[in-house]
């Protein structure tokens, strides 16, 4: 019986890998757990039991703090934590509808936030992002605020 409860976890774990909710995953621990406890008890009642409170225990306790570290993960990856607040190059002029930086060897079409134009090779500093547009603003301005 242990082995179905392994094999059980490992089908959860591939789910997970599909469906990346941070749910599987709790049922895979809790199917892992009983499949130790299937080694020392052979009774299917209460294997069965077994893995319905551990995967209710799995889903109460560890889920919250999976997502806790899955979303602070998120965020020093994301664009927030590589691009804001950053120094980038103009490439092409920007203004409040066009225009383009590239920072790290990454071209990005970039608005700015003033009512000026910045010309081609100036630096920016970048202020936020929304979606795959950078808003920035000239270093001068930054630096008299």
């Amino acid at each position: 019986m242990w082995q179905t409860m392994l094999i059980v976890g490992l089908l959860f774990l591939i789910l997970e890998i599909f469906t990346p909710a941070m749910f599987f995953l709790n049922l895979a621990f809790a199917a892992f757990l009983t499949s130790v406890i299937a080694v020392f008890v052979f009774n299917f009642k209460i294997i069965i039991f077994a893995f319905v409170v551990l995967s209710a225990i799995m889903l109460l306790v560890l889920r919250p703090i999976l997502m806790n570290l899955k979303t602070t993960a998120e965020q020093k990856t994301g664009i927030e934590g590589k691009y804001i607040g950053k120094i980038a190059k103009v490439i092409s002029p920007i203004t409040k509808t066009s225009g383009a930086i590239t920072i790290y060897g990454e071209r990005w079409e970039a608005r700015c936030e003033c009512d000026k134009t910045i010309p081609t090779g100036e630096n920016v500093k970048i202020l936020r992002n929304e979606s795959l547009i950078i808003y920035v603003c000239p270093l001068n301005k930054v630096s008299s605020e």
